[in-house]
């Protein structure tokens, strides 16, 4: 039976310009296995014979073979200035700079080589609208995108690739987490100086905050707040929703909101593809992280969704938001965490006491609650109290009446314009990453009709318990199942190898969701990572990262069952043990600069040791796999306390290329190259066993990479080989499960349970 991956292949979306593909050297009979000076993590022109595109659901090289990608977010710095002042916030935001993030130009070799080193050769890169924008409408950070031009203009010395992500969380910093500039909420009316006091943002994160109990995890909530959530209804649906809404402009007359704000994002962005489009290490760009639907389709105004929107400390609903930003104190509940509901109620206290506004006199709503102005609620002079005037204002166009969807009467149109301006500026083998709303499958409508060219859809997925909790151990929950209606039983995991099944579960799920609606597209997980300040933040003083090690495994092992291209959150060199990643509390950075030698005691070569001091956890993180696979890759699966892998795949000759409406049959490499980390190999011997007996291999240890050269008598046989290392590891845990840890008890207690039976049977009833 052909798997959906071998399907697949047959199919395509994109292809190379170029009018005859290139011969891999692998076709000559006499080729030897590892003769090229190539290596399996190599995604640079020499490694991949020209360029990586889209072919079907894979990402291929030039010599059609399939490629793996997997890399790391690139980085979490990146979301703040470097002259970002806690104290200070918000004053002169202005006069920011990002020049030197995500690292200083000149400690880029370091980074580059580090990373390929580990075999992470595809960067996720984070640039937010603030470092393009910051110091007001259309005047764009020249100095900055040179900086990222020099930066990345060197990837392809290391053999690494990179997307550009243009990153936001809750709006923006101003909004209590990162993105868009100070300017895109003064221009709607927000004083940003009023909106913590007022209740409109939680900005204690962004200041420096969010380590301790009290303040860990907040920052999700800002979501529902009134600035975020406002600043997004305006810019996806302004039209819609604001109609009122006006921005004065330089030239005397005014934008609708919307306008406004979606050109001022595509003129930015237009830049940024501009500044960097043609740089031969970017493979093309992404619209925007973790898009947020803001109000719309928000059903009631009392509350919001408990499944899909964090309550954790004070959680005004949207009605209360509105009052609180028009200088009302109001009655607001507070939510702590609990078991087995994430959160509950405990107690609830009036905020803004001092009565601030959110919104200013001279703005475009001369001081009103934009959505009072559009009579969605109103203040009952008389009772001294907030009314709802319109409860389903967000569900329905107010004009019309008729039930609106944010994927498709705002998303989708934005998407495709979007796509537009990309495709008139760079050329057209560049590819497009886009994701749905965080933490949700692929929505049903997206579509051949929604799609845009060379798509990649890349949605991220983390483990919301350990995230919410910070803890971690051998129970494990699946919150994906559980916030769709699956029996609780059924989402409670026990052990190691509980784990495992349960992310490897959840990750299918998003995978095989996205396929299903999607087709034929690649799927890239955008995000995914662990915290590494979990459980109080013990491995800090110990220095025992055992559950970082497991938690680790069990995201990698459940990626690599679903053969997934990935890049991990996130690769930061300014993380420290004490502020993590300075921005809202988070620490989810394994390499720390603080941790690592001096520049002048490094040597840059992939199998220095040297490199890897810094870094954490590394032998769960740097692992074998598959980087170009010469046919269709089956399956794949590493365990990490053994060092042993095993790879299946259907090797092939020809591939299918379809150029000018025409299709021709191209040769495709017979070398298959798969990353073997010196990490694990130094001081070990390579056992291959398992592949048929005309196939050939080599393993050079210097350049990371098993070469195998498949026969070709049975070219379309399926392969399986096992490879273990010799001598073998030393076990780093103990894959545990559940009857391993409790079966003598479980059948001690049925043992127990049956005697107690029997004894009152014959005892009493007969």
């Amino acid at each position: 039976m052909e798997s959906s991956s071998e399907t697949s292949f047959e199919l395509l979306d994109d292809v190379d310009d170029s009018p005859q593909a290139p011969l891999h050297p692998s076709h000559s009979p006499n080729y030897t296995p590892g003769s090229g000076s190539t290596y399996a993590h190599d995604w640079s022109p020499s490694g991949t014979g020209g360029k990586l595109r889209i072919h079907g659901r894979h990402f291929v090289d030039a010599f059609g073979r399939v490629c793996n990608l997997r890399g790391v977010n690139v980085a979490g710095s990146s979301k703040t200035p470097v002259n970002h002042n806690h104290k200070a916030f918000p004053h002169d935001h202005h006069v920011v700079t990002f020049v030197g993030r995500p690292f200083p130009l000149a400690d880029a070799p370091q980074h580059f080589a580090r990373l390929r080193r580990w075999g992470l050769s595809l960067i996720r890169f984070v640039i937010t609208w603030e470092a393009v924008e910051h110091a007001g409408p259309g005047i764009y950070d020249m100095e900055y995108l040179a900086y990222v031009r020099d930066l990345l203009s060197l990837l392809t010395q290391y053999g690494l690739v990179a997307f550009i992500d243009i990153h936001q969380d809750v709006w923006s910093r101003y909004s209590g987490g990162s993105g868009a500039p100070a300017w895109t909420l003064e221009s709607i009316g927000f004083d940003l100086h009023a909106l913590e006091e007022s209740g409109a943002a939680w900005l204690l994160g962004v200041k420096g905050g969010g380590h301790v109990e009290a303040e860990r995890g907040i920052w999700p909530c800002g979501y529902q707040k009134l600035a975020a959530a406002t600043m997004a209804t305006c810019f996806w649906a302004g039209d819609t929703f604001t109609p009122k809404l006006h921005i004065p402009m330089s030239n005397g007359q005014t934008k609708p909101v919307q306008q406004f704000l979606q050109e001022a994002f595509l003129d930015m962005y237009t830049v940024v593809i501009k500044a960097l489009g043609d740089i031969e290490g970017v493979l093309g760009f992404e619209i925007m992280n973790e898009p947020h639907r803001g109000y719309i389709d928000l059903p009631s105004l009392y509350q919001f969704n408990y499944n899909t929107d964090l309550h954790l400390s004070y959680v005004p609903s949207a009605v209360q938001s509105f009052m609180l930003g028009a200088g009302y104190p109001t009655l607001v509940s507070n939510w702590t965490r609990s078991f087995p509901m994430p959160t509950h109620k405990t107690s609830h206290s009036v905020l803004n006491a001092a009565s601030r506004k959110a919104w200013r006199a001279d703005g475009p709503t001369e001081g009103r609650c934009i959505w009072e102005l559009h009579g969605v609620w109103g203040w009952d002079k008389v009772r001294n109290e907030g009314v709802v005037l319109r409860e389903n204002y967000f569900v329905k166009d107010p004009m019309t009446g008729r039930k609106v969807n944010w994927y498709t009467d705002f998303y989708y149109p934005f998407l495709k314009r979007w796509a537009k301006r990309v495709r008139d500026v760079i050329p057209k083998d560049k590819m497009l990453f886009v994701e749905p709303i965080p933490n949700e499958f692929c929505p049903s409508s997206w579509t051949k009709e929604n799609q845009v060219p060379n798509m990649v859809f890349a949605p991220h997925w983390y483990d919301l318990d350990t995230l919410f909790s910070k803890k971690f151990g051998d129970f494990s929950v699946n919150v994906q199942g559980l916030s769709r209606g699956m029996f609780p039983l059924q989402a409670f995991y026990w052990g190691q190898l509980g784990v495992r099944e349960n992310y490897s579960r959840q990750i299918r799920n998003i995978v095989d969701s996205a396929h299903k609606v999607l087709g034929e597209v690649p799927v890239l997980i955008g995000e995914c990572g662990i915290p590494m300040d979990m459980n109080e933040k013990e491995a800090f003083e110990t220095e025992n990262w055992k559950w970082q090690y497991r938690m680790m495994d069990a995201l990698m092992v459940a990626l690599e069952g679903s053969l997934a291209n990935f890049a991990l959150w996130n690769y930061n060199p300014h993380n420290n043990d004490v502020e993590g990643d300075d921005w809202n509390g988070e620490n989810f950075s394994w390499f720390s600069s603080r941790r690592a030698l001096p520049p002048s005691l490094l040597d840059l070569h992939q199998t220095s040791f040297t490199l890897d001091n810094g870094g954490r956890i590394l032998s769960a993180i740097v692992r074998p796999y598959p980087a170009k696979t010469a046919g269709i890759p089956l399956r794949f699966s590493y365990e990490m306390n053994t060092g042993q892998f095993t790879f299946e795949w259907k090797p092939s000759d020809t591939i299918p290329l379809e150029q000018a409406g025409q299709t021709k049959v191209i040769p495709v490499a017979r070398e298959t190259e798969i990353f073997v980390p010196s990490l694990l190999t130094h001081g070990h011997k390579l056992k291959v066993e398992g592949l048929e007996p005309e196939d050939t291999y080599t393993h050079d240890e210097s350049r990371q990479t098993l070469f195998i050269v498949h026969g070709t008598s049975t070219p379309t046989k399926v392969r399986k080989m096992t490879v273990l290392v010799w001598p073998p590891l030393r076990p780093t845990f103990q894959l545990n499960t559940l009857w391993g840890d409790f079966g003598e008890l479980i059948i001690s207690g049925l043992v127990v349970f049956v005697g107690v039976f029997i004894f009152v049977k014959l005892k009493f009833f007969i």
